[in-house]
């Protein structure tokens, strides 16, 4: 063995031990006839001390030292004069007797520190470097915790993790597939997988009731910093069970990963939220409710006081934000800049100051008197000292996602989006089918295999857009956990949805015929989920970006800028897999 021990565990207790440590050299520095290295690994970092009086030899070898040489070095256990209550290994030293330079290193293109000098696209890179750094490690220590706990739990609870293939058929609804040529069998093609949905269901019917896996899945759509084109999932399915039984389960998983984990306790169960009640008082399916500021309706307070902005608009909603009367004019100016945004797309804002003294002072003082603006106030439920913000469209829901996206706004000023903070939410009772104005038809909003509430499957061909669909969404801090439904399991019924969302039945046959035949051989009342492995690690970490818990990500181009993938291919493989590229529309693009 090339040590004894690591560079993160030697203490007071090991002093006077003869000890071997190997690892990277994060810094040399000579103080006089002293030089002193620090000595890193994935464990820690231990201070090794060189004396010139003792050893010339080898102090000097250890002057030579640059950062990131690999080394190894022998030598006594000693306590420090000078102890560094910042890192575990401070109340010690090692006195070197021995160094070995196992490997040079050129000189970093940034630092191997905490916070770093370099860049995101200089450490995408180098991510084998940027690797060497504790925030990373510490990410991927606690991605392999999640995982492990996640396998615990699920394992207690008799699930069995079972493998489904990577290389399956496509079937192209919902997000790109990306797709894989086959040479053996010549003009086909395989797709990887944007979830395990088919084979999930497949082992219901077979029997085994309780599965999982923590499965690579992979989608061709733009990147967001909480999407990546491969990433990984938590699967899960179950048979025999109810919406109800589904949740609780997979509530308690949470629990447990986050008190595992992070020492993070919920005591209370899960609030739920209707997805119609999201939308209405947050204008997202995931809401972030560790602050309030729900949405008000006002159109019916706004109309016939000749201000067109707000009379010839469809829809007018507003939040209340507490204590912030005193705002500026130029804190103001910056909200409506902020709401002008295209990424927005709001037209202008209104705002309602509530004095401390009990006046009102708005930017349309013009059209609305002190005592209409109290009205709106006592809808708003504000007191003095509160800033009323509203915004109108003649789309509810297209304002509503502008007020989603200025309510965040001011969470994120107000200090309220705390990281240390955990609020989960169970949205329910989503709409079965979304209407595409583009397509003029209605696509699964969840995927086809979704079941609708029992209840409103008389209303699937007369009223599609009343049905909801048996399904559930775990949200938490505003980001989409995971989420899952009950699914069909009846092959009549399944052959109805299919031919909602506009399926012949040649073309579901050909797509599912597979799951249908497997469904006249008895398949069991199902359900499940999958949550976002990545996301579950990013939200646990405090972190902004997916990318940031992966140990090899893609950058927001969907490329390993590391080692240039995607990349071209010789013309002898295009040939062997009868592919040819199409140069003159490539040119175009």
């Amino acid at each position: 063995m090339y040590r004894s021990n690591t560079c993160g565990e030697l203490r007071m207790a090991n002093v006077g031990q003869e000890v071997t440590l190997a690892g990277w050299v994060q810094k040399a520095r000579k103080m006089g006839g002293m030089t002193f290295v620090d000595i890193r690994d994935r464990y820690g970092i231990t201070q090794i001390v060189f004396n010139e009086e003792v050893d010339a030899a080898l102090c000097e070898k250890a002057n030579k030292l640059g950062r990131e040489f690999v080394i190894q070095v022998k030598g006594t256990v000693a306590e420090r004069s000078s102890k560094n209550a910042n890192i575990p290994t401070g109340d010690i030293e090692v006195i070197a007797s021995t160094l070995v330079i196992l490997h040079t290193s050129d000189v970093p293109p940034f630092t191997i520190e905490d916070n770093s000098d370099g860049g995101d696209d200089i450490r995408m890179q180098y991510r084998y470097l940027d690797l060497r750094r504790n925030p990373v490690r510490k990410n991927l220590e606690l991605r392999h915790k999640i995982a492990f706990e996640t396998r615990r739990f699920l394992d207690e609870h008799q699930f069995l993790e079972v493998e489904t293939p990577i290389l399956i058929k496509s079937t192209p609804e919902g997000a790109r597939d990306f797709v894989v040529p086959s040479r053996m069998n010549p003009g086909e093609f395989y797709a990887l997988p944007q979830s395990p949905q088919l084979f999930k269901q497949l082992l219901m019917v077979a029997g085994y009731d309780r599965y999982f896996q923590i499965a690579k899945c992979f989608r061709d759509e733009d990147l967001r910093a909480d999407r990546q084109p491969e990433f990984t999932q938590i699967d899960c399915e179950m048979s025999f069970v109810e919406q109800e039984d589904v949740i609780n389960l997979f509530e308690e998983m949470i629990k447990h990963i986050f008190r595992t984990t992070k020492g993070v306790e919920f005591k209370e169960a899960f609030p739920r939220m209707t997805w119609h009640e999201c939308m209405r008082l947050y204008g997202s399916d995931k809401p972030d409710i560790r602050f309030g500021m729900q949405f008000v309706e006002l159109k019916d307070l706004t109309e016939g006081h000749n201000f067109v902005v707000f009379d010839s608009a469809k829809f007018v909603v507003g939040i209340c934000a507490e204590g912030c009367a005193s705002y500026t004019r130029k804190q103001l100016d910056a909200l409506t800049d902020f709401v002008k945004k295209p990424q927005v797309g709001a037209k202008g804002l209104v705002y309602v100051k509530y004095e401390q003294d009990g006046s009102l002072k708005s930017s349309v003082d013009k059209f609305y008197s002190q005592e209409d603006l109290k009205v709106w106030a006592e809808r708003f439920n504000a007191k003095p000292g509160d800033l009323m913000l509203i915004l109108c469209g003649d789309n509810a829901d297209k304002t509503r996602k502008q007020m989603c996206e200025l309510r965040l706004e001011m969470g994120e000023r107000l200090g309220l989006r705390d990281k240390n903070k955990f609020a989960p939410l169970w949205v329910i009772d989503f709409p079965l089918f979304e209407w595409s104005e583009e397509d003029q038809r209605f696509y699964a909003m969840h995927h086809p295999f979704t079941s609708p509430k029992a209840e409103d499957i008389p209303y699937l061909e007369s009223d599609p857009g009343r049905v909801r669909a048996n399904a559930y969404d775990l949200a938490m801090n505003g980001v989409e956990l995971g989420g899952g439904s009950i699914r069909i399991h009846d092959s009549e019924l399944q052959n109805r949805m299919f031919s909602l969302l506009g399926f012949t039945p040649e073309q579901a046959k050909d797509q599912f015929g597979f799951l249908m035949d497997a469904f006249r051989f008895g398949a069991p009342p199902h359900g499940g989920l999958a949550f976002g492995l990545d996301r579950v690690v990013s939200m646990l970490a405090g972190l902004d970006s997916i990318r940031d818990c992966i140990a090899f990500p893609k950058n927001n181009s969907g490329r390993d800028v590391m080692n240039d993938a995607p990349s071209k291919i010789a013309d002898a493989q295009l040939e062997e897999l009868f592919l040819k590229i199409d140069l003159a529309n490539l040119n175009k693009k």
